[in-house]
């Protein structure tokens, strides 16, 4: 039986957490119309295409990783906020692994609806960044830096790549804390080949 009141938002939150349950690559249109009661067609009158609804799915991912970041860090500033908000992350990816591979791709050239809501979640690194007196290139490198260091230990451990018996919640927390390191002297490193005063 159809479910009633079914919209655009409805849509996206069910395949958003069927994409989290079995994959973002494994999520089809046939298998959210019987998530949802429907028969494929009526979801048209939602989202064009699949393609569409991964999109609508990033977009949703990466809002909600926004707003776990930005209550992770307030309160906070430089160290606290960066180690809080590495494993509000890392919980977040965890617990929703299918809408955290769609939130990690990129806004594609020229959508501004997606590109903005992309904006929040390095607004929010910005400002953390702005705490140490990183702006401008230094800040950017900085938080590529962050993000890219936190993605692939978060991937590996989705994927089951840590295979010793080591526990990897040591190992995550020994990561975010040499970034805290890095970062409290990012600005002295802040161009390729300079030198560094002894």
């Amino acid at each position: 039986m159809p479910r009633a009141g079914l919209n655009t938002g409805r849509v996206v939150a069910e395949a958003a957490d069927l994409a989290d349950e079995v994959g973002l690559d494994q999520l089809t249109l046939a298998a959210l119309a019987a998530r949802l009661g429907v028969r494929q067609p009526s979801l048209y009158k939602h989202v064009a295409s699949i393609d569409a609804l991964q999109r609508l799915i990033s977009m949703r991912g990466k809002a909600e990783l926004a707003d776990v970041l930005g209550r992770a860090a307030i309160g906070r500033a430089r160290d606290d906020a960066l180690v809080a908000m590495a494993h509000a992350w890392r919980a977040w990816a965890l617990d929703h692994p299918g809408r955290y591979q769609a939130a990690e791709r990129g806004a594609a050239p020229g959508d501004a609806e997606h590109e903005e809501v992309s904006r929040r979640t390095i607004t929010v690194l910005v400002a953390v960044m702005n705490g140490y007196g990183l702006a401008g290139d230094d800040a950017v490198d900085a938080i590529r830096a962050y993000r890219a260091a936190l993605h692939g230990f978060i991937s590996l451990e989705a994927n089951h790549g840590f295979a010793f018996p080591s526990d990897v919640d040591r190992s995550f927390d020994r990561l975010v804390h040499a970034l805290v390191r890095a970062l409290s002297s990012w600005s002295d490193v802040s161009e390729p080949g300079r030198e560094v005063p002894a």
